[in-house]
């Protein structure tokens, strides 16, 4: 499904993990993404032949959750009763829920693999019955109503055709820095803020980047050894494509231009052909 024609959106994520086969049948089998491809020292995962993540074997990477670096991974699906189904066949296989919200722009379940990745599973609420104050969109952490999600018709048979990665929440340092970094240099819109979280996005979403220092408070660089994200790859318009690559200030030798944040993230971006939806 397409959130807008976004100028900026997530193409997909790249994850270090130490043990591949056990994190890539978790996305497979608790969070029904189809295999694409292998080679014995990663695993590609999507929605049919869309790439979503990418897991990438190191045995002795180390996971340090204070550190700034990943939050959660948000995959967006095409309906609620989508998102109803997928939170039976959680609960039905025995699984537990980091913590559950509705966020008027959006429902959401949290939960984490096996390596301790954060997770979002959604589904947005139209855009119609978003409130905005200019271009800021007012969200919120309320309960949601698990029962009336259960309720959903039909049983969950895999990622339904159209699930994508509708943002990524970052931990990071400082929210200023992150502010500066990806609304200055990278050209998203600032559309939330609280005194410890920044989120951005293009194309009038509610957000395709999220920040914020609530484990990761004055976290420098992350440690190069660190298990978690390694690669974050954006979707762009060709003109947004040819802006990033005008300004990109890492390794000129790469095709499609390329960041780091200020806590060592990498970002690339990917021109997507310009009669193809966003994410």
């Amino acid at each position: 499904m397409a959130t807008s024609n976004a100028p900026l959106s997530i193409d997909h994520i790249a994850l270090t993990v130490r043990d591949l086969d056990t994190v890539g049948d978790f996305y497979q089998r608790v969070i029904g993404l189809d295999h694409i491809a292998s080679d014995g020292e990663s695993r590609l995962l999507g929605e049919g032949d869309r790439p979503l993540i990418e897991l990438r074997r190191d045995a002795k990477a180390r996971s340090l959750p204070f550190e700034a670096g990943l939050f959660h991974t948000a995959f967006l699906l095409p309906h609620r009763d989508d998102l109803g189904r997928w939170l039976r066949h959680f609960a039905e296989a025995g699984g537990r829920l980091d913590g559950a919200s509705d966020h008027l722009v959006s429902e959401a379940v949290y939960l984490r693999d096996p390596e301790g990745n954060g997770i979002e599973i959604y589904a947005d609420r139209p855009r119609a019955d978003w409130t905005r104050n200019g271009q800021m969109i007012v969200m919120d952490t309320l309960p949601l109503d698990l029962q009336s999600l259960l309720q959903a018709p039909g049983r969950w048979a895999g990622a339904p055709r159209g699930t994508v990665i509708g943002h990524i929440h970052l931990q990071v340092g400082d929210v200023a820095a992150a502010e500066a970094f990806y609304a200055g240099e990278l050209g998203f819109d600032l559309v939330s803020e609280l005194p410890a979280a920044r989120f951005f996005s293009t194309g009038g979403y509610h957000h395709h980047i999220g920040t914020n220092v609530w484990n990761s408070r004055g976290a420098g660089p992350r440690s190069p050894d660190a298990a978690g994200l390694s690669e974050l790859v954006l979707a762009a318009t060709p003109e947004e494509a040819a802006r990033l690559g005008a300004k990109s200030f890492t390794d000129p030798s790469f095709t499609d231009p390329s960041f780091t944040d200020p806590w060592g993230n990498r970002i690339t971006v990917h021109p997507r052909p310009a009669n193809a939806a966003a994410a």
